[in-house]
């Protein structure tokens, strides 16, 4: 069934990889992946959360199954070379999300074909604003789980940008990471270069601050807490002789336990404030958390239920244990609202490029949200669909 609708889901993925949309703007998106469900006769409701798309396909009674996809792309400049490469300048599908959305209708497509072998309800949903931490949040505060079923399982599947085609990866337990965006605001007095006694200088604390911040998981926190503390932003200043009266400073916070993640935001004020105070600064720094996401948690029951499925269909040395990752996803909003949730990796390298990138001088494999990474189409769709059937039908039945 998978290869018979294969020609029609390539059509479909490059017409996604093509037309990417930004996060709260997959318009076309959202209208391309609704008709596509209801022409496979799916209840259809647009305008979840955004630009969110829940498709219902009932028979009978019977456990209900959420199956999610993800719709946005990425502010990147594509560099693939490929022929169906994206028409829209410094937008890119670099995470995958064509190819969640591809399966998410394949797997739609072979379950309706298949609706003598389960009874229950399916849900697939096309998420908006993934790659912001928001669609998730927006679907269910729009009554994702009282508009309609609530789902007795989550399932969804990402690509994976180092696992080759026909490999699942899988994780128990945390699978992706808290993720916190901070704004500091470091507050000076501004003044002339030839004279610093006459300006607090908001830039050398600042720099103080950077250093500062990774005595957080060295020195605060036990020494098997798995955190990173990253600035990636810093800005402040006019000219070479102006001390400026303030300086931006942009953070992104990764953890996995959620005391941990309180401590760390509360020893980023800490710090933040005493040094600047130490350096007689007019005012505290301002501390902001611009973007939250909880971290995405694999429940082990339903690993261990779908692993043995997995492993009959891809064969044992083909499924694999992954280490938990930095990355966020906005998936694990459903496991915290009540629903076992999964979230399973698909590969998406030919064995024969991970073998020329593995040799002496190789050059390493794109990573999910480089402009340059680009999934092997073929294997990577039909090895999701695969699975995510797979998967359902086991629950189902």
């Amino acid at each position: 069934m998978i290869r018979k609708e294969y020609p029609r889901l390539e059509n479909l993925y490059h017409y996604f990889h093509s037309h990417p949309e930004l996060s709260g703007k997959e318009e076309k998106t959202s209208h391309r992946i609704a008709g596509e469900l209801e022409a496979l006769g799916l209840k259809v409701t647009r305008g979840v959360g955004g630009e969110g798309v829940v498709g219902l396909l009932e028979n009978g009674k019977g456990p209900v199954i959420l199956v999610r996809a993800d719709m946005d792309a990425l502010p990147l400049r594509e560099a693939t070379g490929l022929p169906y490469a994206s028409q829209e300048i410094g937008v890119m599908h670099a995470c995958g999300h064509d190819v969640h959305m591809t399966c998410l209708v394949g797997t739609a497509a072979v379950l309706t074909q298949m609706k003598n072998k389960w009874m229950g309800t399916l849900i697939f949903i096309a998420q908006p604003a993934e790659e912001k931490g928001e669609g998730a949040q927006a679907m269910l505060e729009d009554g994702l789980f009282t508009r309609f079923p609530k789902p007795d399982y989550a399932l969804a599947l990402h690509v994976d940008s180092q696992l080759a085609t026909g490999t699942i990866g899988y994780r128990r337990g945390p699978a992706f990471a808290n993720v916190d965006s901070v704004d500091l605001t470091i507050y000076g007095r501004g003044g002339h270069g030839a004279y610093p006694h006459l300006a607090v200088d908001p830039i050398v604390i600042a720099s103080e601050i950077v250093l500062a911040l990774q005595t957080i998981p060295s020195r605060e926190l036990k020494p098997y807490e798995t955190v990173v503390v990253t600035v990636g932003s810093l800005h402040g200043g006019t000219k070479h002789n102006i001390i400026p009266d303030q300086v931006k400073m942009e953070l992104t916070i990764r953890s996995y336990a959620e005391e941990v993640r309180n401590q760390i935001l509360e020893a980023i004020r800490r710090l933040a404030t005493e040094i600047a105070r130490a350096h007689r600064a007019p005012r505290d720094p301002g501390m902001e958390v611009t973007e939250s996401i909880p971290s995405t948690y694999n429940d082990p029951e339903l690993v261990d239920r779908l692993l043995p499925v997995f492993r009959k269909t891809f064969g044992e040395e083909n499924v694999i244990e992954k280490e938990p990752e930095m990355g966020g996803e906005d998936f694990g909003l459903y496991g915290r609202a009540g629903v076992p949730a999964f979230l399973f990796r698909v590969g998406s390298v030919s064995p024969e490029r991970i073998q020329e990138s593995q040799k002496a001088g190789g050059r390493p494999l794109p990573s999910l949200h480089s402009a340059e990474y680009a999934p092997d189409p073929e294997p990577t769709i039909t090895s999701g669909i695969q699975a995510m059937v797979a998967a359902v039908l086991e629950l189902l039945r």
